[in-house]
């Protein structure tokens, strides 16, 4: 064996023995890290050694050193942010990516991925019952899954009024109207800067944060003809409700706007039969967003867009140059790189493929309802603790809560994250403080609900 396969033997083996150890802890381990980031810097750092160690002990000495600065958010009894876990095909195949190591920005050069990729594009089109023609591209995540379709969106409405943003920029360019709903994720006014759109116009939205068709009628009204983007939510990230998509888009459409849907998590509600009402007229929008971390489960740098237009998407993102294999152009397949803001960039779509594939069409809905599921079991139990109150209508995966005044929400949210035993985090909402809930995590079950719910009667007692 040669001197390099005993170093890669050496590096693997110790990552996937302390990988497993790690996993392991996750049933019993207590949510939070147990040590902060300076002394963790201070234990890992000071000067850059003048000798290296071998790969072994390099990973041996990373795994010792981190391990009590990471936080349980695999864990069933993590409810934090939006966050899910990784399932096990997902992981293997994401280790296998690393391996690997294809640069998959070709179709030619690596068509294994590529093909992969396409593969995971088209079963995930036809489990949310989105039209098939549609490009699927493979980002880092929501932010610039939004940030690629709202790319194709500024490019297509400008088009339609005469104006060339690749040539001529945007100085001078008709100022295009961006429409959202006033609860919008702030992501997405994140990526209308980084896109030079400036701030949008907010539209009202009603007491579980869904924009309202009749505000927004008045507002596409009201305009004077100049470029229209309308951006709608599926999956409000603290009420989880859902913007009407279809009727909104058919009064957008009206108007001659583009239709783009931010749905990080709340877009695979439509893979479930249970919860498809959530999203009627889902296929009717222009452009779609969604970070695989989320319900879908796999690693993270893997956010998806969507795009109706495969023409529209390839022109705002696809590049030309004389190193490149020519691409296919328009009507036939793109190369990946022609879908995404990046040329270099890991096969993320190979852990999407491996995590629809261990799933199934079954198995996605299940775990999707068994979401939702766990969080109406939370909202009851949460309903039933002395003094606290359940502010949203649990139709998906997210749970409000107070537990009194603002002072006594925040209390009990300290004493809960002190304990350890499980993690929700707080936030505020329609100008309250409170504990919200995130069910996102393929492995939580009924005895982590029912063990996170006796946490929490803890911290409300003790608060």
């Amino acid at each position: 064996m040669s001197a390099k396969q005993d170093a890669y033997d050496a590096a693997l083996a110790a990552a996937g023995t302390h990988a497993r150890a790690w996993l392991s802890t996750l049933p019993t381990r207590a949510v939070p890290p147990s040590a902060d980031a300076d002394s963790l810097a201070a234990a890992v750092g000071g000067p850059l050694p003048e000798d290296g160690l071998d790969p072994g002990e390099v990973v041996e000495l990373l795994a010792r050193s981190a391990e009590p600065g990471l936080m349980a958010m695999p864990a069933g009894r993590f409810f934090g942010w939006v966050i899910g876990g990784t399932l096990p095909a997902a992981l293997g195949a994401d280790w296998l990516v690393s391996a690997w190591d294809q640069n998959a920005a070709m179709r030619y050069p690596t068509p294994a991925t590529a093909a992969l990729e396409e593969v995971a594009g088209a079963w995930i089109l036809d489990l949310l019952g989105l039209p098939a023609g549609c490009d699927v591209g493979f980002v880092t995540g929501a932010t610039m899954a939004n940030f690629t379709g709202l790319a194709a969106a500024r490019r297509h409405v400008l088009a339609r009024r005469g104006w060339d943003v690749d040539f001529d920029g945007l100085f001078g360019a008709p100022r295009i109207r961006v429409l959202v709903g006033d609860e919008r994720h702030d992501t997405l006014d994140l990526a209308l800067r980084y896109l030079g759109l400036g701030a949008p116009t907010p539209i009202a939205a009603d007491d579980q944060g869904r924009i309202r068709l009749d505000a927004l009628a008045e507002a596409l009204g009201s305009g004077s003809g100049e470029p229209t983007i309308v951006c709608l939510q599926a999956g409000n990230v603290h009420s989880g409700a859902f913007d009407a998509v279809g009727e909104a888009a058919d009064l957008a459409h009206r108007h001659g706007a583009w239709v783009h849907v931010d749905g990080a998590f709340g877009l695979w509600a439509a893979a479930a039969p249970d919860l498809r009402h959530l999203v009627p007229g889902l296929d009717r929008a222009d452009s779609w967003a969604t970070d695989g971390h989320k319900t879908l489960n796999v690693p993270y740098d893997c956010g998806i867009v969507i795009v109706r237009d495969p023409a529209a998407l390839r022109s705002a993102m696809g590049v030309e140059a004389s190193y490149l294999i020519e691409p296919a152009g328009p009507g036939g397949p793109a190369d990946p790189f022609e879908k995404v803001p990046e040329l270099s960039r890991r096969a993320r779509g190979v852990p999407v493929w491996a995590a629809l594939r261990s799933l199934g069409r079954r198995g996605v809905a299940e775990m999707v309802s068994g979401f939702a599921a766990n969080a109406r079991r939370l909202a009851e139990g949460i309903a039933g603790i002395d003094g606290a109150e359940v502010l949203n209508d649990v139709v998906f995966t997210q749970v409000c809560a107070t537990f009194g005044d603002d002072t006594r929400t925040a209390a009990v949210t300290r004493a809960l994250l002190s304990e350890g035993r499980a993690w929700m985090s707080g936030s505020r909402w329609r100008g309250r403080t409170i504990l919200r809930v995130s069910v996102s995590n393929w492995s939580t079950d009924t005895a982590d609900v029912e063990e996170s719910l006796a946490a929490l009667r803890r911290a409300a007692a003790a608060a």
